[in-house]
């Protein structure tokens, strides 16, 4: 008997700790109202942004595997390697881009003439792929010829070569030849060879190489799998082409997109900032080619089913570069802004203008006679005013900002115009800044925040206090950047997620979002996180691209209320009931973040709840109004290593799992019960 009381009490005692451990577990309850509809989410509310930082464009996403093809380097063989007879000529036949090389006899049987280019960081190719070599030649004496080559430098084999084609020029004047050479190794520091072949000299411009499986099988077209997995984020928006290269480090490098529209021969070069923002990652070939243009662009973003977002100069130069605004070259003056403000007016009628207008003739000459339909135009990247305190020059970027909306709302007036808040979330620009848009009446502001991960948990009510009658709002860069460790860690990731439930708990005023960076070249980055990396023949896809893929294809059309039911507050002269809390990491909460919408077309209720805490949470989800429903379907990223990422080595390390969860019928309502693992993210879809 003695035995058994002791089994008892040891029982007993075992299972009030098992209780305390349940108790201690957070049971936090969320009711979903699926009867009654909230703001519709916009079209827009998930994108990406594109800024030709970290090699994204030459490089990345551009298809062009030649650096410096046009020889308009400042040094201008930047890229290539020389041997024999080479000159470099002025005298070519495109006026923006008038450089070529002269190949001229040896002047020995044995000896050789030619060029080699080094690609990005070498050049991509797969076996069995094709790779179009393109070139605009003359022989300036009568038939002359070219050796083509693509070769392995370090080859154990016998020849360096792994393909060859011959190519006859014929022509005494300028003219475009083209062929195809089939790779017959799979390499990622291959180079192109290019051998004089002749007695005669040959004269060489603009020499080209692309793969022929471009996205889309275009010529001048992009890497099929970087913009594949652009076209997989579902983005409802496409901000380009910057981020501060529309700036410039002065008026003179900023981006002007006219420059990169029009025969791709004849685009001229431009200095990207990011080739020496940075002397700790300095990049001194960094420059863009803009042979991915404005064109390029709209018809990428018609490709991939976004809105486009072209982002434009509004005469001030990067103001992180140029502290002084009023110092001569760096800044327009307001009374000399016509060319800039006529600029965006062009803009504009290139993107929609009829094909009898200057501008829409240009692109329908360039394959597109319809319109892209642009709708979103934002002036300005990361500009400021100045108060007394910091400069004491006023202000310099809403001044400049009202003229051109004048001009644009005149003649595009169904056209939404995006300012901007400055490069903080916070602090005195910002304070100056937003009242300021609300005043000038644009349709959207800008905000850009790049934060650790104290502040994306203390954040989770951002926009739940902002004013609904102002600006909507444009989150157009952020990013968690883990402190002490800036890589696209999972912590991160899952700490973006978090956030992102704010954007979609307040899509009446949260219009558009994209996260920043988006390309990285693995050997030629300046700037981390970022959304997608790759080298010269594969990609990866981070965490955080998976975090947004979850939220564009798991959107819905409209926000359902979810809430914490009302507690009981208690107050010295009687209790008092409290207000239903949002789910954003209150107190009490336990780390929790969540959000809910419905799905219109698909018939569907989605919850998404993120797990930011370190401890299994225990969830109870009461959807009310909803019955019948015996199943929901999950989709859940979830991972140990808080400092893992995916890699070249490892692209799917971490990436979202499907699942189910079982639904309870209630009264009058259908109830989930989960246990959300440490650190996670979950999306419940249920059928109504």
């Amino acid at each position: 008997m003695y035995y058994y009381k002791i089994m008892n009490k040891r029982l007993i005692s075992l299972a009030t700790v098992m209780v305390t451990s349940l108790v201690t577990m957070a049971q936090l309850t969320m009711d979903v109202n699926t009867a009654k509809l909230g703001a519709p989410i916009q079209s827009t509310m998930y994108g990406i942004f594109f800024e030709d930082i970290n090699y994204a464009a030459d490089g990345g996403l551009y298809g062009e595997l030649v650096k410096n093809r046009s020889f308009e380097f400042p040094q201008h063989l930047m890229g290539w390697q020389t041997f024999g007879d080479v000159d470099v000529e002025d005298d070519g036949p495109f006026q923006r881009c008038p450089h070529y090389v002269k190949l001229s006899d040896p002047g020995h049987r044995d000896r050789r003439t030619g060029l080699v280019n080094e690609g990005f960081f070498g050049i991509g190719v797969t076996k069995g792929e094709q790779y179009r070599f393109s070139v605009w030649a003359k022989a300036p004496k009568g038939n002359s010829a070219i050796r083509v080559q693509l070769i392995q430098e370090n080859s154990m084999d016998e020849r360096q070569e792994f393909t060859e084609q011959k190519l006859d020029i014929t022509s005494t004047e300028w003219k475009k030849y083209t062929i195809t050479l089939t790779a017959g190794k799979t390499l990622k520091h291959s180079k192109l060879r290019i051998f004089l072949n002749s007695s005669n000299s040959v004269c060489l411009e603009h020499v080209s190489l692309f793969p022929v499986n471009t996205y889309k099988n275009r010529e001048n077209g992009m890497r099929r799998d970087l913009a594949q997995a652009l076209e997989d984020l579902h983005p409802g928006i496409f901000r380009f082409p910057g981020g501060c290269i529309v700036e410039g480090t002065d008026l003179a490098t900023r981006y002007q997109w006219k420059n990169s529209v029009g025969p791709v021969e004849n685009r001229p070069l431009n200095q990207n900032r990011w080739e020496h923002t940075f002397d700790y990652r300095y990049f001194p070939d960094y420059y863009q080619s803009y042979g991915l243009g404005f064109f390029e662009f709209f018809q990428l973003a018609e490709d991939i089913g976004a809105e486009p977002l072209p982002v434009i100069s509004c005469g001030l130069s990067c103001q992180f570069q140029n502290r002084n605004p009023t110092k001569p070259g760096v800044h327009v003056a307001l009374d000399d802004l016509d060319s800039y403000i006529q600029d965006a007016l062009d803009l504009v009628e290139f993107a929609n203008g009829d094909i009898t207008t200057k501008w829409g003739k240009v692109r329908a000459d360039m394959g597109h006679p319809a319109p892209f339909n642009l709708k979103f135009l934002g002036v300005g990247n990361e500009q400021w005013d100045y108060d007394e305190a910091h400069g004491g020059y006023g202000p310099v970027f809403t001044l400049r900002l009202k003229k051109f909306c004048d001009a644009l709302r005149a003649k595009y007036p169904k056209l939404k115009l995006i300012g901007t808040t400055g490069p903080n979330s916070e602090g005195w620009d910002f304070d100056l800044l937003q009242p300021r848009m609300k005043e000038l009446k644009v349709d959207l502001y800008d905000e850009h925040y790049y934060r650790n991960e104290a502040w994306f948990l203390s954040h989770g009510l951002r926009y739940d206090s902002y004013d609904r009658k102002g600006p909507k709002v444009f989150a157009g860069e952020y990013a968690c950047h883990g402190k002490g460790k800036k890589w696209n860690h999972y912590e991160a990731a899952i700490l973006e997620a978090a956030h992102m439930t704010g954007f979609e708990r307040n899509a009446d005023i949260v219009h558009m979002t994209t996260p920043a960076p988006l390309f990285a070249h693995v050997d030629g980055w300046q700037w981390r996180p970022d959304q997608i990396w790759y080298d010269q023949t594969q990609m990866f896809k981070t965490v955080s691209y998976y975090v947004q893929q979850m939220y564009a294809t798991n959107k819905g059309t409209h926000v359902l209320s979810l809430t914490t039911p009302a507690k009981t507050m208690v107050s010295t002269n009687r209790p008092k009931k409290g207000k239903p809390q949002p789910v954003a990491n209150q107190e009490g909460q336990n780390g929790l973040f969540a959000s809910a919408a419905f799905d219109k077309d698909a018939g569907e209720v989605i919850v998404k709840v993120v797990n930011t805490s370190k401890e299994v949470q225990a969830i109870t989800l009461n959807l009310k109004d909803l019955s019948g429903a015996v199943t929901a379907q999950t989709l859940t990223l979830n991972h140990q290593g808080m400092d893992d990422e995916n890699s070249i080595q490892r692209p799917e390390f971490i990436t979202p799992k499907k699942g189910s969860v079982s639904v309870e019928a209630g009264k009058n309502l259908s109830v989930i019960k989960d246990q959300l693992p440490a650190m996670s993210f979950r999306i419940y879809r249920i059928k109504k």
